[in-house]
């Protein structure tokens, strides 16, 4: 009997490529990192809408973070 890892599930490896998300997302900001890794996830767990969602979020607040700087 297999154990689910709860700290990196399988669906973290699951992407086609063979590439590990975090492998990709480490060279992100925290807001385009945490979106790759809920559209990177999207389809391998149970809501599929909730994770496409949250990655939204991180979109969005990105937008926002770059809208509000000033050039000075």
């Amino acid at each position: 009997m297999t154990t689910a890892d709860p700290i990196n599930p399988a669906h973290y490896k699951a992407h086609p490529s063979g590439i590990e998300c975090i492998e990709v997302t480490r060279h992100f900001n925290f807001n385009l990192g945490n979106a790759i890794k809920y559209i990177w996830r999207s389809g391998h767990k149970a809501n599929t809408l909730q994770d496409l969602k949250k990655a939204q979020w991180y979109i969005e607040d990105e937008i926002k973070r770059l809208e509000s700087r000033t050039d000075g």
